[in-house]
């Protein structure tokens, strides 16, 4: 007797895969009941799955077929989540961690370059500056002290456990208290914010943003921190009040900043070689160490040989009607 063919899972990818290598990459871990489709053009009518960050109103009107929104990368923007919620409340979206540990890698560097003040150092050495070694200061001790880390999820859970590593002592804040909790971290609600922040020796940012998390640190927050505090950001640059960061770190009442993630960018190729990140003059201070968000790695073939290959088990589940993996929460924006 012959089998009854399965019917095809249809799905379009609004930013094809890079190169030869990683578009291989998908289409050979890809179930064969899944079609593909590729390219910036309106998706055919027939799609049941989109891939793409940050679809407009008209595009999903075309898609009357359209059951699931893969947004490729952690989070999901304002304007894609206001899209969703206004006219298609009833879509399942999802977001792809592959490059979680990249950025939680990233993280735990920009908090050892900050608090060891490696930048200032590695300059005054190339000019023969010895003094560095001798004065004593600018080199926190990480063993013993306390980090608080703001969001455990996939970054956040990654940066605790080499927090714990060197000796710290772990508190986390997240929005839900209930399921499982990683070893050796203390987990806090919101709630409990304003009394852990003047306890924090170091302090990382690993939330998404939403309108509960934009402005979360602000001059207030900011100025309960020690003296002696870091603070390292790798989710979004709203989160901190731009102002009172710039304020904190230029009349050192927090120590030091590593910070990958702004407040302006380029919003063409020509502008990405002269685009500050920021109104305010952060590349004039020694204390903090910058970086042009980097932390997803973007463009990294590694990374984006992951991307594939978690892309193509979030198809697989969704082609076998399997639980759709890093579902969001739409009323929570993550």
């Amino acid at each position: 007797m012959s089998q009854t063919a399965q019917p095809k899972l249809r799905v379009h990818v609004t930013t094809p895969p890079p190169s030869i290598a990683t578009r291989r990459s998908l289409e050979e871990a890809i179930v064969p009941t899944i079609e593909l489709n590729y390219g910036p053009q309106q998706a055919p009518r027939a799609t049941e799955v989109l891939v793409c960050g940050r679809p407009t109103r008209a595009q999903l009107e075309e898609l009357p077929q359209l059951r699931v929104l893969v947004v490729p990368y952690a989070g999901i923007p304002q304007p894609t989540r206001d899209v969703l919620l206004a006219g298609f409340p009833q879509l399942v979206v999802c977001n792809l961690h592959h490059n979680a540990a990249a950025a939680a890698e990233l993280a735990v560097t920009l908090l050892l370059a900050a608090g060891k003040t490696i930048v200032p150092t590695d300059v005054g050495l190339r000019r023969g500056d010895w003094r560095s070694r001798y004065g004593g200061g600018g080199m926190l001790v990480f063993d013993g002290k306390n980090a608080l880390i703001l969001g455990l999820g996939a970054i956040g859970t990654r940066v605790a456990a080499v927090c714990h590593s060197l000796g710290m002592n772990v508190h986390a804040v997240r929005r839900r208290l209930e399921g499982p909790q990683p070893p050796n971290v203390v987990v806090h609600d919101r709630s409990s914010l304003a009394s852990l922040l003047p306890e924090a020796d170091a302090v990382a940012i690993c939330l998404p943003l939403t309108s509960d998390t934009e402005g979360l640190l602000g001059e207030q927050e900011l100025n309960s921190l020690r003296p002696s505090a870091v603070l390292v950001n790798v989710a979004r640059g709203t989160i901190v009040d731009e102002e009172a960061l710039f304020t904190a770190l230029s009349e050192r009442r927090i120590a030091a900043a590593g910070i990958d993630v702004w407040y302006q960018y380029p919003s063409t190729a020509e502008e990405r070689e002269s685009t500050p990140p920021s109104r305010f003059p952060f590349w004039e201070l020694d204390n903090v160490v910058m970086s042009p968000h980097r932390g997803g790695a973007f463009g990294n073939e590694e990374m984006e040989q992951r991307r594939m290959q978690e892309l193509a088990a979030t198809l697989n589940a969704i082609a076998r009607g399997e639980p759709i993996p890093q579902r969001v929460d739409l009323s929570a924006g993550y």
